[in-house]
């Protein structure tokens, strides 16, 4: 039957009612499915039984097709029964049917490794079988089995002859013959197979086979077998005749018999019930027409009631000894009863532990002899060193990276919200209409703190930041309503609640008065962004409050109210300094300014970065980068193709170079050699002229210069085709360095896609290059954005200079945790104590030999080390430029101070010399 979910489609019997109305009403008009024979009564029920049928969403249960509707089902199931039926031996049939009849077996493969077991080598009377009889296993006959003689006639050939004469003879007159019953124990399948051997051996049987034609093979072998057909038996004293055979030189065709043939056999001729222990039971129509009997005998009934009674008992007792001890109402057996079951479940147990531990055994040795080999890459956590790597010169410990060369360190989170501002401004330049600047210069221009002398980084980044947030939607005074809002939440015990000395009353009514016209301010780049502090001011004000901003009062307090004279900075600990109102003119709010911490200005940066990207320019310009990066794919898949073409071509110009290796001909050598020739012909012929004389004479002269002719007009052609043949060669070779040249401007395209794709994916999402085996995740910042790796002319530029190492996750840290080995103990002996890296935690390599040592330590049999190392070998040239450029700048400037104390004049540093206070914008929208 098809199959709907793994199950059986069961047809759909007439209902109560109708076979009521059918008894009552015989005429009554009811709806039939032919295909099926189902009866429904209303069109709604045939309907949807139709349309149930017509889903593509059953399963063929012969062949396993699926996605058919229920027709093409039944129909594939016939097909395939019909092909399989006809396939099958005939004879083969009852024996197999009565072997399985009320077989209890939970499994149907194990049925039928039983089955095949049993009957591989038994052969029944009428079968089609394969007979080899030179024992080569080359040429085989096809027969059909005339007479089977059982173990009792193997010692006396003579009986054979005396039982076929009796039975010829019987045949003849008409007589019913006696007929030998053939294997009578060997279809039982409860009899173990060494007993049903030993006691009814295949081996010494005896066939008797009608020979009827040769063995049909493919076209390929018929020869070869033809051949040693002829050679050893002569077919035409073969066919026809009767031969006695035993089973070892007999086998089936595989398409008659073999296993997958025999499950589909057995599967659609028996079934069996849901039940526990269920025999499995021949179909009545089937066993009617096979003569197999469907009256289940008493002593099989008492085997099977004995079976499901075990299973039962079995379940049982688990179900108990899962749900604990019985009640006290529940009966108990007699004492005997309960030693003998006890007994029993001891033996049980007993005999389950000991093959338990045997399969144990034989599993470990199995595992122990075929173990795996480890394939690479795999998870970098599962890769140790051996001995032979650390010989090979694998590190074993990695360079401790530095945590003091990072700027504003001492704060925690100020180096990442430092890093992220300068990628912010590096990256969307283009956009914020700013030039790109170095790490370095960003770090002086934060650090700057002399208001006499104006950084114009610090005033460029500021100015370019107002513009843009000037688009952003804001709320008037919003940093005052949250200040009142705080204040509202006080407790009216703490209302004089001071910070810096500052009461929050004294903080917005001063916050009033300041930065009210700040999105109109010009802030024109030709007088130096004049006013950019006061419009800090105001552009904090409509866009801070303390939930997105919580250091805003601290911030705005320092901003709006100055120190006494004998105090030159605060710090943020600072908060009983004591403070006086100023009036706030722009040159001392530009004086607050300057008096700021580090740390309160990367503050504001990254806050005024943070607003900034949900700006309308950002965002134009990402969607532009998304544009562009296709453009990129597009064309790198084009000059891939154009270069792999251009290599064909070569590789084919090569071929042609290489087929003709012979030197170039020097045609004045051959025409001197040519001369010589005639000169030589024409001194023997006046020789014999002068001395023979007469006819003769002519005549041979003659010939002589018809050979000399020919001789020269075949030195000709060869100079001929030696100059076609060195044009060729000449014309190939100029057109390969052509190719050699058009490939090389493909590869320096590629290189600048490469770089391209990297700036552009710079200004969509940045992604680390990858990360070592502890999940330290490693960043490279240069190149990305508004930055590029090589300057005109070639030079290399940097933006950073260095490789970040960035410590775990919260994520890969549980990952780290979640493992079974000590991976605490490892980090220790392959990071140092004093190079492991937390969630949040930043380091870095700065010098050359520091990441060569790094890339040393990766392994690249592992999954992430091996990533990364590609991705850093991919990069390494641009990488190590950079780092290097960056060394030489640091030990340039590095070297002025030194010369200016050794002038006695320490005091005199021109701070305006320094390359953060040379930067310039040179992409303001109104430079000059």
């Amino acid at each position: 039957m098809p199959l709907c979910r793994r199950k059986r489609v069961v047809l759909i019997e007439p209902s109560e009612s109708l076979l009521v109305i059918a008894r009552n009403n015989p005429n009554k008009q009811v709806f039939l499915l032919e295909q099926t024979g189902e009866i429904f009564e209303s069109y709604e029920a045939y309907a949807a039984r139709m349309s149930f049928y017509r889903l593509k969403q059953f399963q063929c249960e012969v062949t396993g097709k699926s996605g058919l509707d229920y027709f093409q089902a039944v129909e594939s199931e016939r097909q395939e029964a019909r092909t399989l039926h006809a396939r099958f031996s005939e004879p083969l049939k009852p024996a197999i049917l009565k072997a399985v009849q009320w077989q209890v077996m939970s499994r149907l493969d194990h049925l039928v490794e039983a089955v095949y077991e049993r009957f591989k080598d038994r052969y029944f009377v009428g079968e089609k079988v394969l007979v080899d009889l030179t024992g080569t296993n080359l040429v085989r006959y096809v027969g059909v089995v005339n007479r089977v003689y059982p173990p009792k006639y193997n010692a006396d050939p003579s009986s054979r002859d005396v039982y076929a004469e009796q039975a010829d003879a019987a045949e003849a007159s008409g007589k019913p013959v006696e007929q030998i019953i053939p294997h009578p124990i060997g279809g039982d399948l409860k009899t173990p197979v060494k007993d049903v051997n030993a006691q009814d051996d295949p081996n010494l049987y005896y066939y008797w086979v009608h020979i009827l034609e040769p063995e049909k093979e493919k076209g390929e072998k018929s020869g070869k077998n033809s051949a040693k057909q002829n050679e050893e038996l002569p077919t035409s004293k073969v066919i026809g005749s009767l031969m006695e055979v035993q089973c070892a030189r007999m086998s089936r065709d595989r398409l008659s018999f073999s296993k997958s043939i025999l499950r589909r056999f057995i599967r659609d001729c028996v079934d069996r019930e849901a039940a526990v222990a269920s025999p499995w039971t021949v179909k009545p129509e089937i066993a009617r027409r096979y003569g197999v009997d469907t009256d289940m005998p008493e002593e099989t009934r008492k085997g099977v009631e004995t079976m499901k009674k075990g299973e039962s008992d079995k379940r049982k007792k688990a179900w108990e000894d899962k749900e604990g001890p019985p009640s006290k109402k529940q009966k108990k057996g007699s004492a005997a009863e309960e030693k003998a079951r006890a007994a029993a479940l001891a033996a049980e147990k007993r005999e389950r532990e000991e093959r338990e531990k045997k399969e144990e055994a034989e599993r470990l040795a199995a595992e122990k002899k075929k173990k795996k080999p480890v394939r690479y890459p795999t998870e970098d956590l599962d890769v140790r060193l051996s001995d032979k790597d650390k010989k090979a010169g694998m590190k074993v410990k990695r360079p401790v990276p530095s945590r003091v060369a990072l700027p504003f360190q001492d704060n925690f989170g100020s180096f990442e919200h430092f890093l992220y501002t300068w990628n912010f401004l590096v990256v969307y330049g283009q956009p914020l209409h700013l030039s790109t600047f170095t790490l370095d210069e960003f770090e002086h221009a934060i650090r700057h703190s002399l208001a006499d002398l104006p950084c114009p980084l610090l005033a460029e980044v500021h100015s370019t930041l107002i513009y843009n947030l000037r688009t952003v939607p804001f709320q008037r005074h919003s940093a005052v309503f949250s200040l009142l809002r705080y204040k509202e939440s006080l407790d009216p015990a703490n209302s004089e609640d001071k910070v810096l000395g500052i009461t929050l009353d004294q903080l917005t009514t001063t916050m009033s008065d300041i930065g009210n016209n700040w999105e109109r301010v010009p802030l024109r780049f030709s007088e130096t962004r004049d006013g950019w502090e006061e419009a800090l001011i105001g552009c904090l004000k409509d866009h801070a409050t303390l939930e997105n901003f919580p250091r805003l009062r601290e911030i705005l307090t320092k901003l709006l109210f100055s120190t006494d004279t004998s105090t030159d900075r605060l710090s943020p600990s600072s908060s009983s300094s004591a403070l006086t109102e100023s009036p706030g003119p722009n040159s001392t709010v530009a004086q607050r300014y300057h008096a700021l911490t580090p740390q309160d200005r990367i503050a504001i940066l990254s806050f005024m970065c943070n607003l900034a990207v949900s700006s309308k320019a950002i965002h134009i310009h990402m969607e532009s980068c998304e544009e562009q990066l296709t453009a990129l794919r597009k064309e790198k898949i084009e000059v891939n193709r154009q270069k792999k073409q251009y290599n064909e071509e070569m590789n084919v110009l090569s071929q042609e170079t290489k087929e003709d290796p012979s030197p170039p001909v020097d045609e004045d050598v051959v025409m001197q050699d040519s001369g010589d020739v005639s000169d030589a012909a024409g001194s023997e012929s006046g020789s014999e002229i002068s001395s023979n004389g007469g006819k003769g004479k002519k005549g041979t002269a003659r010939q002589k210069d018809l050979r000399q002719k020919a001789q020269l007009q075949a030195h000709a052609k060869q100079r001929e085709a030696a100059r076609a043949k060195q044009a060729s060669v000449k014309q190939a070779l100029a057109e390969h360095r052509r190719l050699d040249e058009e490939v090389n401007k493909l590869e320096r395209r590629l290189e600048g896609i490469e770089r391209e794709f990297r700036k552009l994916l710079g200004g969509v999402r940045v992604k680390p290059l990858g990360k070592d085996r502890f999940h330290n995740r490693v960043w490279w910042f240069d190149g990305m954005g508004a930055a590029s790796l090589v300057g005109s002319g070639g030079v290399a530029q940097y933006g950073t200079g260095r490789i970040f190492i960035q410590g775990p996750s919260e994520f890969d840290e549980e990952i780290l945790n979640r493992r079974d080995d000590d991976v605490a103990t490892r980090r220790s002996e392959e990071e140092g104590i004093e190079g492991q890296l937390g969630p949040g935690d930043w380091a870095v390599y700065s010098d050359l030999e520091e990441l060569d040592d790094f890339v040393a330590w990766l392994n690249p049999k592992g999954h992430r080390e091996l990533a990364l190392k590609g991705m850093l070998s991919k990069w390494w040239i641009h990488i190590t430029a950079g780092m290097r450029r960056r060394i030489a700048d640091v030990t340039a400037h590095a070297k002025l101070p030194e010369a200016r104390r050794s002038a006695r004049t320490k005091a005199n540093h021109d701070v305006s010399r320094e390359p953060y206070m040379l930067w310039t914008n040179r992409r303001a929208v109104n430079a000059s």
